[in-house]
């Protein structure tokens, strides 16, 4: 079959909720996928995060094949030792004491949410409780991810949602402070704002919903789906903001290309929460995925990427401030944390053309918001790679 005999083929039988780019991905190999005919692209975009290692590692690759050949599932309604393992060492590399395995990043909001409720619940015997969000905000798309997703596109046509969401400024503490009421239950917030354009929080603002959690004894989830695993120089953004979340949900590179996510708490949260029967999932923390997850954090400390994206996370944003200058009128600035940046583009360009242009010369991007290019390699990317990468984009521009 040609390409456009695949992707035609493929619509036939499925549900049209994306707008697909005409190409066809048939493998990957280190920085580089290649489509169905053979063409080479620089990946700049890692499935959204999530294939931090590339593609084809050797190292996680083998450990996928040995445990497909041993066993798949079980059900939640037994131990294996892939469970044991993964959870043990999400617990040491996140932080945290107690974890909960999902099946994808949306699942570990819809846990995160729950948590906070029933904590609130078992502290007063009333249901009911709030949640505050943020303006710009994006945590999934199931009813009660985008309840808490703060933009307005994405939840318009599939009210009701969750009632009781409050919807503060980013990096405003003062919009929080006058939220918070004794119905709060939770705080829901990420340290790097993906798809809201990549805005960093401040340090003094993640520090102050800290504080203010402290003070209510309300739960600060951090949703490091997107920023953490790496992806910003800490194995999670937090760790750079001297805080520790209450939950924090995980997902994208944690299975290294398995899709799996996880939502984990600290001991005090664990203690006051959920109970047998309060959550279940069929298939989250089978054999295979925590043998995923597992190969990933420990390949993640051998090869040392946080330490990696930290050391050449300077070099991307050097170039990306080079194409700035060189472009004013077309690239207005840029803004991110380690390997997860956002190039400005002016009002009149829709950073998806820039992104469509950039395939057609072998250059796999994404977008972020409505004014926003967003890079997210691999985290294995060397400054050899940002320069064929900037060197594209220049061109573009």
């Amino acid at each position: 079959m040609n390409k456009q005999e695949y992707i035609d083929a493929s619509e036939e039988g499925l549900l049209h909720v994306y707008n697909r780019f005409p190409v066809v991905f048939d493998h990957g190999e280190g920085m580089r996928l290649y489509d169905s005919d053979g063409k080479s692209y620089l990946d700049f975009a890692s499935g959204i995060g999530v294939m931090a290692f590339g593609y084809g590692h050797p190292d996680h690759t083998a450990a996928l094949h040995e445990q497909v050949d041993k066993l798949l599932h079980t059900s939640n309604l037994f131990y294996h030792p892939p469970l044991m393992d993964a959870a043990s060492a999400l617990c040491r590399v996140s932080g945290m004491d107690k974890v909960f395995f999902t099946n994808s990043g949306a699942e570990a909001i819809e846990g995160a949410i729950k948590t906070a409720k029933k904590y609130a619940f078992k502290k007063t015997g009333k249901a009911g409780k709030n949640v505050i969000a943020f303006n710009h905000s994006f945590h999934g798309r199931t009813v009660g991810a985008l309840s808490v997703t703060g933009n307005e596109h994405y939840r318009e046509a599939f009210y009701p949602l969750m009632d009781g969401v409050r919807f503060a400024d980013f990096n405003d503490i003062e919009s929080v402070r006058t939220l918070v009421d004794p119905d709060t239950c939770g705080i829901i917030v990420e340290p790097i704002q993906g798809e809201g354009g990549i805005v960093p929080a401040t340090k003094e603002f993640l520090q102050g919903l800290r504080q203010l959690c402290d003070e209510h004894d309300i739960l600060l989830i951090l949703d490091e789906i997107q920023c953490g695993m790496g992806r910003s120089g800490h194995m999670y953004a937090y760790m750079g903001y001297d805080i520790t979340p209450d939950v924090l949900t995980t997902a994208k590179a944690l299975g290294g290309g398995v899709p799996v996510g996880a939502f984990a708490v600290s001991k005090k949260v664990a203690a006051s929460s959920l109970e047998p029967g309060d959550h279940g999932t069929t298939y989250g923390g089978n054999p295979l995925v925590c043998a995923a997850v597992k190969a990933s954090i420990e390949l993640m400390e051998k090869l040392d990427l946080p330490g990696h994206v930290k050391e050449t996370a300077p070099y991307l944003e050097k170039k990306l401030s080079e194409l700035c200058e060189k472009h004013p009128e077309t690239a207005l600035g840029h803004r991110g944390v380690g390997f997860m940046q956002g190039l400005i583009i002016s009002p009149e360009i829709k950073p998806v053309d820039i992104a469509k242009k950039a395939l057609e010369k072998g250059l796999v991007v994404l977008t972020a918001g409505s004014d926003v290019l967003r890079l997210l390699p691999p985290l294995i990317a060397e400054k050899s790679d940002i320069d064929e990468m900037a060197g594209i984009l220049d061109g573009i521009l």
